[in-house]
């Protein structure tokens, strides 16, 4: 029998808490591979400092270089008080920001980022310059190393930061331009005029959020120009597109939100409730909000996030004394976005149009829809298409978050493939859906052709998302074809499914791609799975002799 005395009491210094449990303070630590991994979030924690500075009115640029591991961010605002260099990155709840005089919308409250990276970081280097002095101090893994005295500087103010994640904690990670491009980006977007330099790239938006509408509509046909309205405080972009789904970017403070929050549900509110009382008709907000693209920015005093990283809007008020979220974004709508329609027949026409054509596309497909799920109910469908996972037997929509975030459906060719992954599947948390045959190649098509076509039909019902991806029955969705051609054509035809009529399954990455082994090596100790001809010749090389060599899939 365990013991629990006062030994088993621990206290840890702020160094130890992080260090021992970095996932509360940057979520995933990851190896670089997706754009919300740690070594990116380590960044942004830095870059957010700066960008708080440029929105408070000092410095006009800011300064990214990233050499090999080692990243060095340099702004030119005010920044640390000399005689605070070493206290604000190294004394947990220290910093400027609990002074709403001095920082009254800034993105960091917490004074737990920048102390984050120094815990996490095998180097890191902090270098203040204020009104002709200089002071900088460095650290590994949140431990000082060396203080510097004050000293004469005839550099231009601001402060230097440069760190290199600890490989002890991020394991053979690497920095992917196409993250950290895409990372500053939103902050020019979101902080129209600031200058950002990154490796000899320059980072700029003059029109802010219908820059960032630009660039995300470029190349797709959207119904009618951009619609971009700012006011104190908020900023808005909207324009409807052709896709089906609806596509938004929100952002508070600067900070990309991408779980949204209560200001991207107020954003959404208010568009459905200003376009019915502008049009005067009661339309379903399923058709107002249809093919929308949108962009929303507002910012927050003290604001309050779900989680350390910042991904989610949790405040209510826009500040303590202030207005609610929810009211402060559906006033400006109301009086914004009905201005500017009045003062453009042409865009309201179009935007009208738009939601009309939703409506009749709605109607149509409601008797279709009716059959369809008639079919789909009659083809016992966990008995013959699907083979479910425990976690679903019992209720086939309401399961806790947490055994979702674990499951997975394989999508397989055949009742042959379906059934050897049935055998080898984790029956608690991956089930399996079996196609038959080819799907139908719907580029172009309307949604109509889900209902029409059994395959896609069933899928959906399989999957749940035929009313958006909110009841989404899985969190991972695997194309598990055959790495032969016939496989890859099906990889094709489901891709082009699921991007047609259910992009935010893609946008909001749960639609995967399973990776097949074409190759099996090996001799009477040890077996290696390859994946290419480079693995397969680097296992024969590990062996010797003569191994086993099988092939597993017909070549691609």
């Amino acid at each position: 029998m365990n013991q629990y005395t006062e030994e088993n009491i621990l206290t840890l210094d702020w160094k130890e808490h992080i260090r021992m449990r970095p996932g509360m303070y940057i979520g995933k630590l990851g190896d670089g591979s997706t754009p919300d991994d740690g070594i990116y979030v380590l960044l942004k924690e830095v870059i957010d400092n700066s960008i708080d500075e440029y929105v408070m009115g000092y410095g006009k640029q800011i300064d990214v270089e990233i050499k090999g591991n080692k990243v060095t961010v340099r702004d030119y605002g005010r920044r640390i008080p000399l005689g605070k260099v070493v206290e604000c990155v190294s004394k947990i709840n220290t910093g400027g920001k609990y002074d709403s005089k001095a920082f009254k919308k800034s993105v960091g409250l917490n004074g737990v980022g920048t102390k984050a990276v120094n815990a996490l970081s095998d180097y890191f280097l902090v270098r203040a310059i204020r009104e002709g002095k200089s002071k900088e101090a460095t650290f590994h893994q949140g431990e000082i190393k060396s203080e510097s005295k004050i000293i004469k500087s005839d550099e231009e103010q601001g402060t230097i930061l440069s760190f290199v994640p600890d490989e002890t904690i991020f394991k053979e990670y690497e920095f992917r331009d196409e993250f950290i491009e895409q990372q500053l980006w939103n902050y020019a977007w979101l902080n129209a005029g600031l200058k950002i330099k990154y490796n000899n790239k320059i980072f700029h938006s003059k029109d802010g959020l219908l820059d960032l509408l630009n660039r995300k509509t470029s190349g797709e046909e959207v119904r009618y120009p951009i619609i971009h309205l700012k006011g104190e405080d908020i900023e808005i972009a909207l324009t409807h597109g052709q896709h089906y789904g609806e596509q938004y970017y929100s952002f508070v403070n600067g900070q990309h939100t991408t779980q949204g929050g209560t200001h991207l549900n107020a954003f959404k509110e208010a568009i459905v409730k200003t376009l019915r009382d502008h049009f005067n008709k009661s339309f379903d907000p399923k058709d107002i909000r249809a093919s929308i693209i949108g962009a929303i920015s507002v910012r927050v005093e003290e604001p309050v996030f779900e989680s350390q990283t910042k991904t989610k809007l949790g405040s209510n008020n826009i500040a303590p004394d202030g207005p609610t979220v929810r009211s402060f974004v559906n006033d400006f709508l109301t009086q914004q976005l009905d201005n500017f329609l009045h003062k453009h027949p042409d865009v309201a026409k179009e935007l009208l149009k738009r939601i009309q054509q939703s409506e009749r596309e709605r109607k149509e497909i409601a008797g279709i829809k009716k059959l369809a799920n008639q079919r789909a109910k009659s083809a016992n469908l966990h008995n013959k298409k699907l083979r479910d996972c425990r976690i679903h037997y019992n209720d086939n929509t309401k399961v806790d978050n947490e055994l979702k975030d674990r499951s997975s459906i394989f999508i397989t060719e055949g009742d042959s493939a379906s059934g050897s992954l049935t055998k080898a599947r984790d029956v608690q948390s991956q089930a399996v859906f079996s196609l038959r045959g080819k799907p139908l190649n719907c580029y172009g098509m309307t949604k109509k052709v889900v209902y029409q076509n059994e395959e896609f039909n069933l899928l959906q019902h399989a999957l749940n998302i035929e009313d958006g991806l909110e009841d989404l029955r899985y969190n991972r969705v695997i194309i598990a074809t055959d790495a032969d051609v016939d496989g890859m054509h099906i990889r094709l035809l489901l891709l082009t499914f699921f991007l047609q009529f259910f992009p935010d399954l893609v946008r909001e990455n749960h639609l995967f791609i399973l990776e097949t082994p074409l190759f099996r090596v090996r001799d009477k100790q040890q077996t290696f799975y390859c994946y290419n001809e480079k693995e397969k010749q680097e296992a024969m090389k590990k062996l010797r002799g003569k191994p086993e060599i099988t092939p597993l899939q017909r070549s691609r």
